[in-house]
């Protein structure tokens, strides 16, 4: 059984910076076991606050362009 994340969505909100993801579940068959599943998380690591500030970064000069 593996898990194979679908979307990722990173965004500030009360409680600081917070990450929303969803997944589908797939068996050794390769059937989709579970679809569009969700999960939220406060991002605290160090490491990925960082690659998160790079890609709002990022993403605010493709807005100049």
């Amino acid at each position: 059984m593996s898990k194979v994340i679908t979307s990722v969505t990173v965004f500030n909100d009360a409680v600081g910076l917070r990450m929303s993801a969803t997944y589908s579940e797939i068996d050794d068959a390769g059937r989709v076991v579970r679809d569009n599943q969700r999960f939220d998380r406060v991002v605290r690591d160090a490491d990925a606050k960082s690659a998160v500030n790079d890609l709002f970064e990022y993403a605010t000069n493709v807005l100049g362009d």
